[in-house]
């Protein structure tokens, strides 16, 4: 008990503090950080930045001065900017002006399609008034002849993929990038967990920059190599990554007690005479078991615990109160597989039910009235596009998507995240829920959770992220079943809420009487469960299929057979991969016994 009133004292502590930096900050603007005028000028007219925030106060000088820079910052937080502003402002300023036949300056690396399409949006506009500074991006899934005729024609600024570039660095020779300044990473950990680790020493290897390489041979080109690194989680991938690719870096965005081993260490983190040492131990610091993730102040965060078997029923209801209680609003939520996207999607954009009145075969109409949008990694690239550019302007708009949308995406207003699916590891529920409370904006969250799955709360308690209980039963209650207010007494359980019955029974007989969308919810079934055996580590002992009543996870897709039925093809597929595997290593017996026979 002492040790969470602890907790919270210095989590307010830290809150007042991070306040009143943040009001100092605002007190200055981006001209008194020595941005170009004209710069700073179109930070405010075209994104509409009145003053820094805190991040990009503390990170712009730093970045203009040359140093390598290190920046663990809270999603939302303006990190972008604090990188993308310095740079322009020194391609501003060379004279001669710089030319395309001159190359790239300056590389910025990212996760996903979806980040690198967003990073080059708001390049463009700052660059509206230095036309001369020629942005674009290169990515997986796009036309490659179409891009290495852009390469050919010179690009300052390239956002790129790290696949995508590898493959330009290997085979496009007219990719003239000896001029190259600045390389950034921008959401180094997703670059990392995404598998990208071996393709991005191979970068660093093939532009001379790793760190103890670097100095070296930046000496042939006109200007030393500053590379920066951009995080709002800290591992020990990064940490890796910040050691080979980062010359003595100043660290930003790392609390006090974190970053210090010793007094001499300031807090934008100018470090001593051992700068690895400096970093292990800030880095270690921040990934230790009690180490606190960064969340806005202004992020209200609850969790609802639902039954297997009600949470599609539940689900709808919360997001039919979202949209009735607050008409123009944008709400994303999460699931863990493209099956589960798309069966939701599909389901939310076409289910219609009039709970309100008894006529229902004449009265029905969309029981969600808000446009619905679906994004996920197995979608064509087109379609991503379009999906991202759409959900940005929408005012009011609902998204349902995996977690390709959890990274670096900056969707304007989005007031809601629900994570339906359980993201698993603490720093993914940290970039979840970092779509919303962006730059000082409110925003809420909600995890769902099954009874067996509660354990998790304390794992994320140990990231300092403490979630209070959403009012689920006084959101059911205020549905009128056909024109009249239920009432129902404190001791009935949710399953046998006359609301939560009527609307898991109507859903059953929707997806019955739809073959196509039935087949999608099956499909969806073996696709959840495979992912829920996908845990790793000690989550496996919270999230355990064999605790699963596969009966209650198929009502939770809305289908009525029977678990044995539902689950077949599941079963299935498990047993066939076996006999294969079986198969296979007869057959390699067979060959191994055949070469030994020919020998003899």
């Amino acid at each position: 008990m002492k040790k969470t009133q602890k907790t919270n004292k210095e989590k307010e502590s830290n809150t007042k503090t991070r306040t009143k930096e943040s009001e100092i900050f605002a007190s200055c603007s981006f001209s008194s950080l020595g941005l170009h005028s004209t710069l700073s000028e179109q930070l405010q007219e075209r994104l509409g930045f009145e003053a820094p925030t805190l991040v990009q106060a503390q990170a712009i000088p730093v970045i203009l001065s040359g140093r390598h820079v290190l920046v663990n910052a809270e999603t939302g937080s303006g990190k972008t900017i604090a990188y993308l502003a310095p740079i322009i402002h020194y391609l501003q300023g060379y004279n001669p002006r710089i030319e395309r036949s001159h190359g790239t300056f300056a590389l910025v690396l990212v996760p996903t399609r979806e980040l690198c399409l967003q990073v080059y949006e708001i390049l463009q506009k700052l660059l509206h008034r230095f036309h001369w500074i020629v942005p674009g991006y290169v990515m997986g899934g796009e036309n490659r002849n179409k891009e290495k005729a852009r390469l050919r024609k010179g690009i300052s600024i390239l956002i790129a993929t790290p696949g995508r570039l590898l493959d330009h660095l290997k085979n496009t020779s007219s990719f003239v990038h000896t001029n190259l300044r600045w390389i950034i990473f921008d959401e180094a950990d997703r670059i990392l967990e995404l598998g990208f680790g071996k393709d991005i020493e191979e970068i660093l290897d093939l532009l001379g920059s790793r760190a103890n390489e670097s100095v070296e041979k930046g000496k042939s080109s006109e200007f030393q190599r500053q590379n920066l690194l951009l995080s709002a989680t800290l591992n020990e991938k990064v940490n890796h990554l910040s050691k080979i690719s980062l010359e003595n870096p100043v660290m930003i965005g790392l609390d006090n007690m974190k970053m210090q081993p010793d007094s001499s260490v300031n807090q934008t983190g100018s470090l001593g005479s051992d700068v690895d040492e400096d970093l292990d131990y800030s880095i270690k610091s921040v990934n230790s078991s009690s180490g606190d993730y960064r969340l806005p102040a202004q992020l209200v965060q609850r969790f609802v615990k639902v039954p297997c078997g009600s949470r599609l029923a539940v689900l709808l209801s919360i997001l039919k109160h979202l949209f009735e209680r607050e008409a123009s609003q944008k709400v994303v939520v999460f699931f863990s597989t493209c099956d589960a996207v798309d069966f939701h999607y599909m389901l939310l954009s076409e289910f219609q039910w009039s709970p309100y009145s008894q006529f229902e075969e004449e009265l029905k109409q969309m029981f969600l009235k808000c446009k619905t949008f679906r994004l996920h990694g197995n979608m064509k690239q087109e379609d991503r596009r379009t999906t991202f550019s759409a959900f940005k302007t929408e005012k009011s708009a609902l998204l349902v998507s995996t977690d390709v949308a959890a990274r670096g995406l900056d969707f304007p207003k989005v007031r809601c995240i629900i994570q339906y699916d359980s993201p698993g590891e603490a720093s993914e529920y940290v970039h979840r829920v970092g779509r919303t409370a962006r730059l000082g904006e409110r925003g809420e969250s909600l995890l769902f959770l099954q009874p067996i799955e509660v354990d998790y709360l304390q794992d994320l308690e140990k990231h300092g992220v403490s979630l209070t209980e959403y009012p689920l039963l006084k959101i059911i209650d205020s549905f009128p079943l056909h024109s009249q207010m239920h009432r129902v007494k404190k001791f009935v359980s949710l399953e046998s809420h006359p609301w939560v019955v009527s609307l898991q029974r109507e859903l059953e007989s929707y997806i019955s009487a739809e073959p196509k969308i039935k087949k999608q919810a099956k499909d969806a079934f073996c696709s959840w469960v495979r992912a829920y055996t996908a845990h790793r580590g000690d989550l496996k002992q919270i999230f355990m299929v064999k605790k699963l009543h596969l009966g209650h996870v198929a009502k939770s897709f809305a289908l009525r057979e029977q678990p044995s039925l539902v689950g077949k093809t599941f079963q299935n597929q498990s047993k066939k991969r076996k006999r294969d595997l079986k198969q296979k290593q007869k057959q390699k017996g067979l060959f191994k016994k055949r070469k030994v026979a020919s020998k003899t």
